[in-house]
């Protein structure tokens, strides 16, 4: 039984230490996995080598696509949870592609991780539109939340689909995370945590961007309207610490 995973370079799983980026997170020491495969397909993705593969003509503003050889890899879930291991780090964050999608794997995963550590803090990052399994539930700590905007490209019906985001809103181990790149998103991101009951404290707003000149110049105007909501900021802190990267 495996995980697919996407790669650093050819052959090499995206596995690595790094401090978390983005969310409630920001700043703590984890260890992240990135698995391979997603059900949208986002025109500003800045992992696109996760599912833009050869063949994919799905739309996105850099018009790439990826051999699936040199940027997928399937790894056994024994040998998975041993490299996790291998880092002296009690945080794990899963992250995609959308990690839902191999719902099944990753519970037998997170299982022999919380043997092998039994004070693993497990987050994994989603898109929110995959139902989650009971099992997996059970051994995530900690949902990190990203429902995709109009200006993301997707439909509606497929990035929002109202029960799966208000089975999120009412999930206490779960946190919202919005990607803005307009000061029109923000009525959207209103809009919905209106609908769905969203409670600010569990509600951040990030700037969209993958070089620190755009995300400071966004982050200028979005501090603002977070400051008049009420939500909560975030910044894309690895973006300025590392650049846009892989294994960072």
């Amino acid at each position: 039984m495996a995980l697919v995973l996407a790669t650093t370079t050819p052959g090499e799983p995206e596995i690595f230490a790094s401090l978390q980026g983005e969310g409630p997170s920001i700043g703590r020491p984890s260890v992240f996995v990135r698995l391979s495969r997603c059900n949208l397909a986002c025109r500003w993705c800045d992992t696109a080598y996760t599912w833009r593969f050869t063949g994919d003509n799905r739309p996105h503003r850099d018009d790439l696509t990826f051999e699936r050889k040199a940027n997928q890899m399937t790894l056994d879930e024994a040998d998975v949870a041993d490299r996790i291991c291998a880092y002296d780090v009690d945080r794990l964050v899963i992250t995609g592609g959308e990690p839902l999608l191999q719902a099944p794997a990753l519970s037998r995963v997170l299982h022999r991780l919380k043997d092998m550590r039994p004070t693993l803090h497990a987050e994994v990052e989603t898109n929110g539109t995959v139902p989650v399994p009971e099992a997996l539930e059970a051994l995530v700590d900690q949902w990190n939340v990203s429902p995709k905007l109009a200006h993301s490209g997707n439909p509606a019906d497929l990035a929002l689909p109202p029960e799966q985001i208000e089975q999120w809103s009412k999930n206490n181990k779960a946190y919202f995370k919005f990607v803005i790149a307009n000061p029109a998103d923000c009525d959207e991101v209103s809009a919905l945590a209106a609908r769905h009951g969203i409670a600010p404290v569990r509600l951040f707003v990030m700037p969209e961007g993958t070089d620190s000149e755009t995300l400071r110049t966004r982050s200028k105007w979005l501090a603002e309207e977070a400051l008049r909501r009420g939500w909560r900021f975030t910044d894309r802190l690895h973006i300025h610490l590392y650049g846009d990267t892989r294994g960072t």
